[in-house]
């Protein structure tokens, strides 16, 4: 089971990824879904979480540029 700050987590990172890609929160949600990055994140929480918002962003785009 996820912990509530590993989920706060998840939340902080779709919303960081909508903001920087222009999009809504539901499409980075699909997004997210489609390339696992939702699985990613919540399996890499205690790495990713001590990272900036910019280095997250960016390694979420990684994530999915290599799953494509």
């Amino acid at each position: 089971m996820n912990s509530p700050e590993s989920l706060y987590f998840l939340s902080f990172c779709i919303e960081a990824y909508k903001m920087r890609h222009r999009i809504s929160g539901a499409e980075a949600l699909v997004l997210f879904e489609k390339f696992d990055v939702t699985d990613y994140l919540l399996a890499n929480y205690e790495v990713l979480h001590t990272q900036s918002e910019q280095w997250i962003v960016d390694d979420i785009e990684n994530f999915i540029h290599s799953k494509q």
